[in-house]
C-alpha cells in the first residue's frame, strides 16, 4: 500500500478507545475491540505549528481532543529536546496494540480497533504514524532556525511593501476612476424619466456608478489584506495555525449562508413578488385617494378632507395582510426563536401602546365626524383657540393667548367640543352680549340703542340683520341680550370688545344707565315708563291707528326684536 494511501486513510480517522487513552497507553490494560468501538467519539487531528499529523478518537472519559492535546505536547517536547534525535523513534508490540516509543517514554499507542476502522493493518498504520513525527520534529527544529527565521521575516517585509503599493495603486486608480467618471460618464448619461417627469437624474446616476467603483476599490483592498496576511502568518510556525484557519474563518460564515440562502431562495422569491405586487397595490390606492383629495374624482357622501386618514387605513390594511401572507416564508419564521421573540413583541406593544392605539383610533374617528379641521376656532373642555395641526395622537391648539395647547384624541372623543367656525362663512356666528337696564327705560328704546351699537361696530353682518332678546325681567333691572352676526369666528375678541365699546357711548349719548350688576337700595319713585316717553329717541313710533303691538319676527337662528311696521333706522340724535 502506497504512502500516499496511508495519507488518505490517517486524515479520515485514527483510534477508537473504551477506556481513557492514559490510562491505555501508560497501564496497558487489556480493552477489547468492540468495546473502544462501542465508545468511540469524535475524531480530532493532532497538529503541530499548524500542520496536520494524523487523526485520533477518543471516548466520553477522555475526549479527543484531550488525547491529542496530550499527543502533542509529547512530540513538542522531544523536538525542544536537543540531545533527541528523531530516528530514535522505534514501534513495541504489546498485547493492546503498538506503541510508538522514544527511549522509554511513550508518545502514542496504535490499536487494532485504528485499524480496522481505517481498513489497514495495525503495523502499517503504526509505522504511518512513526514516520509523520519523525517529520513532524525534523521541521519543527527547522522552522526555528535563525537562519530560517531570518529568511522568513525578509520575505514577510517583502510582502508588506508589496501590500502598501498595491493599496496606493488601488487608491490612486480609484480618484483617477472619479475624474473620469465626472468628464465622461457622467455628462454623456442623460436623466432618466417618462416625458417630463424625472425620474432618476443624470447626477444620481453619476453617484451610483462611483459608488459601485468604490465598492470595488474596497474589495479589492480587503483581498490584498487577506492574501497579505495569509502570506506572512505562514512564514511562522507560532502564526502559522491561524494562517491555516484564515480562509475557513473568512468562508466559513460565507458558505454558510450561501447555503442558507439557496436552501430558501422559493420563499425569498415568493416575498419578493409579495412586496412588489403590495407596493403596486399601495402606489394605485394612493393615486386614487389624491384623485379625491384633489377634487378629481368625486364619491357620493365621501368628504375630500377623508381621503388622507383613509388612505392610511387602507395602507396599513394592505400592509397588515401582506405580513400575514408573508410570515410563513419568512427564514426562521418556524423557529423556537422566531417565535418567542414575536410573542415578546406582541406582548410589549399590548401592554405599552393600549392609549397610544385609543389616541389613534380616536383621531380617525374625529377625521369622520367632522367635528373640526385645521384653521377652526373651537372649544374643547376649558380651552378655547385655533386648530393648528391635527395628528393620530393628539390635537394641537393655539389658544386666545397664543398659547399651544396638545390635546389627547381620545379626550377629544369622549369630552365637549364647540366649533365656531363651521357654521360662520355659511351661516353666520351669533355673537351676544347682555345689558341689564331700569324699568324706568322704555324697552324700545333700549332696543334701539342696542341695534344702533350693532351698526357702528364694523365687522359685524348686516344680513341677516342683529336682533335683541328679553332674556328676564330681574328684580331691578330688564336684561336684554343683543345679537350679532359675524362670518370670522377668528375675529370673535376684537369684535366683542367693539361691541361694548359702541355699546357703552349709545347708551352715554342718550343718558340711559346699565344696571349690570344691579344696585342694593331703589328710589322712592316707580319704575316706570309714561306712555309719552315710550318712543323715545331712538326709538321709532308706531303706525298711526295700530293698537295692538307688533310681535317680533322670527328670522333664521334668532328672534329680531324692534323690527315692526314703520321701524325707522334713521340716525341718532339726542332727545
Amino acid at each position: 500500500m502506497s504512502v500516499g494511501r496511508l495519507g488518505v486513510l490517517a486524515l479520515v480517522a485514527m483510534l477508537i478507545a473504551t477506556v481513557t487513552s492514559a490510562q491505555v497507553e501508560e497501564s496497558g490494560a487489556a480493552i477489547s475491540a468492540a468495546e473502544l468501538e462501542a465508545e468511540m467519539a469524535t475524531t480530532v487531528p493532532v497538529e503541530l505549528d499548524g500542520n496536520r499529523l494524523f487523526w485520533v478518537r477518543g471516548i466520553s472519559s477522555y475526549p479527543a481532543e484531550q488525547r491529542a492535546e496530550r499527543i502533542k505536547d509529547r512530540i513538542k517536547a522531544l523536538a525542544r529536546n536537543p540531545d533527541f534525535r528523531a530516528d530514535g523513534l522505534r514501534l513495541v508490540e504489546s498485547d493492546l496494540g503498538i506503541k510508538i516509543m522514544a527511549g522509554n517514554q511513550l508518545v502514542m499507542t496504535v490499536f487494532d480497533a485504528d485499524a480496522r476502522i481505517e481498513d489497514v493493518r495495525r503495523p502499517v498504520l503504526a509505522t504511518y504514524n512513526l514516520e509523520r513525527i519523525r517529520q513532524a520534529i525534523a521541521d519543527y527544529r527547522q522552522a526555528r532556525n535563525p537562519d530560517t527565521l531570518l529568511r522568513e521575516g525578509l520575505f514577510s517585509l517583502g510582502g508588506t511593501v508589496v501590500l502598501v503599493v498595491i493599496i496606493a495603486l488601488l487608491l490612486w486608480l480609484g480618484r483617477r476612476t472619479d475624474e473620469w467618471i465626472a468628464r465622461r460618464v457622467q455628462h454623456r448619461i442623460g436623466s432618466l424619466g417618462i416625458q417630463s417627469f424625472e425620474i432618476v437624474r443624470a447626477e444620481r446616476i453619476g453617484s451610483a456608478v462611483r459608488r459601485v467603483v468604490y465598492v470595488i476599490r474596497i474589495l479589492l483592498v480587503l483581498l490584498a489584506v487577506f492574501v497579505y496576511l495569509d502570506f506572512v502568518l505562514a512564514r511562522f510556525p507560532w502564526t502559522r495555525t491561524v494562517a491555516n484557519r484564515l480562509f475557513d474563518w473568512v468562508t466559513g460564515p460565507l458558505v454558510t449562508m450561501g447555503q442558507g440562502i439557496i436552501a430558501v431562495i422559493p420563499n425569498l422569491i415568493f416575498l419578493t413578488i409579495l412586496f412588489y405586487v403590495s407596493r403596486f397595490i399601495l402606489r394605485l390606492i394612493r393615486l386614487f385617494f389624491d384623485a379625491v383629495a384633489r377634487g378629481t374624482v368625486t364619491l357620493a357622501g365621501f368628504e375630500a378632507d377623508w381621503a388622507v386618514p383613509t388612505y392610511k387605513i387602507a395602507w396599513f390594511a394592505v400592509v397588515a395582510f401582506a405580513l400575514i401572507v408573508a410570515y410563513p416564508y419568512i427564514p426562521g419564521s418556524h423557529s423556537d426563536a422566531f417565535k418567542g421573540i414575536s410573542i415578546f413583541l406582541g406582548v410589549v406593544f399590548s401592554l405599552g401602546s393600549s392609549s397610544a392605539i385609543a389616541n389613534v383610533i380616536a383621531g380617525y374617528l374625529m377625521t369622520y365626524r367632522r367635528a373640526f379641521k385645521a384653521g377652526d376656532r373651537v372649544r374643547i373642555g376649558d380651552v378655547t383657540g385655533d386648530v393648528i395641526e391635527m395628528r393620530l395622537q393628539a390635537t394641537h391648539v393655539r389658544t386666545l393667548k397664543n398659547e399651544e395647547a396638545i390635546l389627547p384624541n381620545s379626550q377629544l372623543l369622549n369630552g365637549h367640543v364647540v366649533n365656531y367656525s363651521s357654521l360662520a362663512t355659511r351661516y353666520g356666528l351669533i355673537l351676544h352680549t347682555t345689558v341689564g337696564i331700569g324699568y324706568e327705560t322704555p324697552w324700545r328704546q333700549v332696543e334701539a340703542m342696542l341695534l344702533v351699537a350693532a351698526e357702528r361696530t364694523p365687522g359685524l353682518l348686516r344680513e341677516p340683520p342683529p336682533f335683541v332678546l328679553q332674556q328676564s325681567l330681574g328684580d331691578f333691572a330688564v336684561n336684554y341680550e343683543l345679537n350679532a352676526y359675524c362670518g370670522d369666528a377668528r375675529n370673535m375678541l376684537p369684535l366683542y370688545t367693539a361691541l361694548h365699546r359702541n355699546i357703552l357711548d349709545v347708551f352715554n349719548e342718550y343718558g340711559v344707565q346699565i344696571m349690570t350688576p344691579a344696585y342694593r337700595a331703589d328710589t322712592p319713585e316707580p319704575k316706570r315708563v309714561p306712555r309719552e316717553q315710550w318712543y323715545a329717541a331712538p326709538a321709532a313710533r308706531e303706525p298711526e291707528g295700530d293698537k295692538k303691538t307688533p310681535l317680533p319676527q322670527e328670522e333664521g337662528l334668532g328672534v329680531r326684536a324692534g323690527k315692526a311696521e314703520g321701524f325707522n333706522k334713521t340716525p341718532l340724535s339726542p332727545s
